[in-house]
């Protein structure tokens, strides 16, 4: 059943752009009254994300022809906009596409490490790290690859960089009415945007904000305008690259001209992996999501797992037990492979897989001091994630972040949008968990021009070499056991798209030794798992995933994620 949000009321036209079309139609996005819809099920095209107007406006460039790519790069442009707290061009984040002619796309851009970023650049005089420099202001800072990763994409799609940027714009520069979830997320950081800026930003106002209340972000607009002209170079280059610059400069923070201006978004060899009779494809490091999500799915493979029952005891167990094991090894060796070896082929393989799981003991509960990273011979949760079909065969699955909710809390002056705080996903000291919690050691340490270890995890699963799942969800650490639990809901559990996303979630990593719940999750489940010896705790959201499947009509079943204004839009 549809839920539904509806904002107070005025629209404005979102003119389509001449260049690339041959016709020219007027579409309305209406950015002062619109509803949240969380389901549907749809023929032609759907695109899912964190906000309804970035949904719609992925949609449009469905309408106008557009392919998949096209409706995610409008999506995220649109989400820079209307979803400050994690959508961005300050960031970075992975897109997965399976596209019509069989070809399998992982594009990376990551964020990177300044050059003068150096490895205990976050340590004080007695070794201690100093976790408020890495996760808050300008030196938390790493080199933004959004722009870099939606013009790297452009070589798949079909319309014109003006129309796909257009709504984005508009949006910025005439306003939306703000949800009371933005309301209330842009009241809780008036302190930090207060602390952490030098230049007074459009996030700040006198009253606090309320539902239904304008934003309006003219220096993004001009930000937004001058890629639309120039290009890759119109953020990266010229009078942008001097904000960024300057804003360094002011905050003390490490960003240079040659910093931006080197950065490139890099495609990599997706890494993909059988699970019965479907075929998954996801993210390679430095994502640490796809081989998790391979870890954990090879584990339980062969454990008739759909025999056991969903959120039964034995089944939550054994779930559990296959992410411990994996975010071990996580912890361990997982790092930039540009700059350290990682041993994937062991890590993914399924002999090591039956090996990591030899000691389970369904009897009693597993213990992480007991549990260690495998023997191998020589990421507020505020990300945001999307997920896009379309009529042609093309399916993309794109995840993005600032990293914790607002990023470093620091807007760059003049140009309207808010930095990330990713040097925070380095291993600051080894030992020293981040803000999810999750430990690094050497692999993950601080580099120049590294790009650090990542949560995100955008996934496909093929069907007979055609799309049939597109998944993705933020949620920092607890992105690939979202991702791995919704799979499993409808691999084995056979769920529709909307329980698959909406049924409480859990969470483990290794460390800390406890077993996350959400709030709704079963309390005979809770009670017999503290029984066999689990440390149980029970806490707020896992997650806000984006799923679309592909039925045997052809059609598609979209579910939003309930816990946030996700939302569906399709034809």
């Amino acid at each position: 059943m549809n839920c539904k949000v509806i904002f107070a009321a005025v629209c404005f036209i979102v003119v389509s752009s001449a260049a690339g079309f041959a016709q020219k139609k007027k579409s309305v996005i209406n950015a002062y009254k619109y509803s949240i819809e969380k389901t549907t099920t749809v023929s032609n095209g759907a695109v899912i994300s964190a906000h309804p107007l970035a949904s719609q406006a992925g949609l449009l460039m469905l309408k106008k022809g557009g392919n998949a790519v096209d409706a995610a790069i409008a999506t995220q442009l649109a989400l820079a906009v209307v979803y400050p707290g994690a959508g961005n061009i300050g960031g970075g984040g992975f897109m997965i596409a399976h596209l019509k002619d069989g070809r399998n796309i992982a594009l990376d851009y990551r964020e990177k490490a300044p050059a003068a970023a150096h490895r205990d650049m976050y340590l004080d005089a007695a070794g201690n790290a100093q976790l408020n420099l890495s996760q808050h202001g300008h030196l938390a800072a790493g080199i933004p690859g959004t722009i870099a990763g939606l013009f790297a994409s452009m070589k798949y799609a079909r319309l014109s960089f003006k129309t796909l940027i257009e709504p984005a714009i508009i949006l910025a520069e005439k306003g939306f009415a703000v949800t009371k979830a933005e309301a209330s997320g842009l009241n809780a950081y008036k302190d930090a945007f207060t602390k952490y800026n030098t230049k007074a930003t459009a996030f700040i106002k006198q009253q606090p904000w309320k539902e239904g209340d304008t934003l309006i972000q003219p220096e993004l607009a001009a930000t937004l305008k001058r890629v639309s002209a120039l290009g890759k170079a119109g953020f990266y280059e010229g009078e942008t690259a001097r904000l960024i610059v300057e804003e360094m400069q002011r905050g003390k923070g490490l960003i240079t001209y040659n910093d931006l201006k080197a950065y490139e978004a890099k495609e990599r060899t997706v890494l993909s992996f059988p699970y019965k009779d479907f075929m998954v494809i996801t993210m390679p490091l430095p994502s640490s999501g796809g081989i998790i999500i391979n870890q954990t799915m090879k584990m339980v493979e062969q454990k008739n797992i759909s025999g056991l029952g969903f959120h039964s005891v034995e089944a939550v167990q054994l779930m559990v037990e296959a992410e411990r094991r994996a975010y071990a090894d996580r912890a361990e060796f997982m790092g930039d492979q540009d700059f350290v070896k990682v041993p994937v082929k062991r890590l993914t393989s399924d002999a090591y897989a039956k090996e990591r799981m030899a000691d389970y003991n369904p009897a009693i509960a597993g213990s992480s001091q007991v549990t260690k990273p495998g023997a191998i011979n020589p990421e507020s949760e505020e990300t945001t994630h999307l997920s896009v079909v379309d009529k042609y065969g093309n399916a993309v699955s794109v995840t993005t972040t600032l990293n914790g909710g607002y990023g470093s809390k620091t807007v760059v002056g003049g140009a309207g949008f808010l930095l990330n705080n990713e040097m925070d996903d380095f291993s600051v000291k080894p030992g020293v968990p981040n803000m999810y919690g999750a430990l690094g050691a050497e692999a993950n340490a601080i580099a120049p021009g590294k790009r650090m270890l990542s949560s995100m995890t955008p996934t496909i699963v093929l069907k007979n070499n055609r799309p049939y799942i597109v998944a993705g969800t933020p949620g920092g650490t607890t992105i690939p056991t979202s991702v791995y639990q919704t799979l499993i809901n409808m691999l084995e559990f056979d769920m529709s798209a909307d329980d698959a996303v909406n049924k409480p979630k859990f969470h483990h990593q290794w460390l800390p030794d406890e077993v996350y719940v959400e709030k709704d999750f079963p309390a005979a489940v809770i009670a017999a798992l503290k029984a066999k010896g689990y440390k149980i705790s029970i806490r707020g959201q896992i997650g806000r995933t984006e799923v679309i499947k592909v039925l045997l009509n052809k059609k598609f079943e979209c579910a939003a994620d309930k816990r946030g204004d996700d939302a569906v839009a399709g034809y």
